[in-house]
């Protein structure tokens, strides 16, 4: 007798989450995964999405390809917007035809970053960057297109030992360097982008999407850059490098920062039934 197998597209397979969801592939061995990258589809091409969907029998997509270049895209605008929202919608459009469920993969920078306490889904979203403009628009039409078969995944502070991301960017820092300064005055939560992936994973294998909507997802507690910074010199680098605290003034950037990211993940939490743990765990 055949059992009915799960399958799951992975778009975007080989930027981080999309990786780290691959390194998870073994410990689910009911579920069929197709992992594509941009050259196995491009998302920004209609006629490439239709194709793929209609070549490759999928249950839910699970997007994770995106424009994240932050500082780039205040100067490329129409690239970042062509990803994250044309992109979105061509596999809205596609996945409502064919039944899929789609979950999307958001940020914390369609906030303002102007909060004192951690956002939740309900919050004014009002971003400052292309980038997070960029994002908004994508969850906008998705909703719009797909209002009943999405699941949109707010996340911030996304890092693992893969790709490029602070947690890579401190390791490589330390190898270079014996002083080392970090941002202290931007606050946020870091996300390890397995934890992250196995909840996609869980979401996906629901028979169906019954909570539908936005949800946020990070790790637990909150901290600087600084902060986190230490945290990872101590757990590798023990007594080895002098840790300077500055201000975010000290590094200007063409596209600025939330000063205040921290997300609220109780809803994620209550509607799933998942545990997540404090980012200090999984470094």
């Amino acid at each position: 007798m055949n059992t009915i197998r799960h399958r799951i597209l992975v778009t975007g397979a080989s930027g981080q989450l999309g990786m780290a969801i691959q390194e998870l592939r073994s410990d689910y061995s009911a579920v069929d995964f197709i992992f594509a990258s941009k050259d196995d589809l491009d998302i920004t091409n209609q006629d490439s999405v239709i194709n793929y969907l209609h070549s490759n029998e999928v249950d839910t997509i699970i997007n994770t390809a995106a424009y994240t270049a932050v500082d780039k895209a205040e100067n490329d605008k129409e690239a970042a917007f062509l990803i994250n929202e044309k992109g979105v919608e061509y596999l809205a459009v596609a996945s409502k035809a064919k039944g899929i469920k789609l979950i999307h993969i958001s940020t914390d920078y369609v906030f303002d970053g102007s909060a004192s306490m951690p956002y939740k889904e309900v919050d004014e979203v009002n971003p400052q960057t292309v980038y997070g403009k960029s994002k908004l628009a994508g969850e906008q039409i998705l909703q719009k297109i797909a209002p009943s078969q999405y699941c949109i995944i707010r996340t911030s502070w996304l890092y693992s030992k893969k790709g490029h991301n602070f947690y890579n960017t401190m390791l490589r820092l330390a190898k270079e360097n014996k002083e080392i300064s970090v941002v202290n005055d931007q606050w946020g939560s870091p996300t390890n982008a397995t934890e992250l992936a196995k909840v996609l994973i869980k979401i996906s294998l629901l028979s169906n999407i019954t909570h539908n909507g936005i949800f946020h997802y990070s790790g637990v507690g909150a901290c600087t850059w600084y902060a986190f910074a230490k945290a990872i010199l101590e757990k590798y680098y023990p007594n080895k490098h002098t840790l300077y605290a500055v201000d975010s003034s000290s590094y200007p950037t063409a596209a600025p920062r939330p000063v205040y990211s921290v997300l609220d993940t109780t809803l994620i939490e209550k509607t799933f039934d998942i545990t997540i743990v404090n980012w200090m765990s999984v470094i």
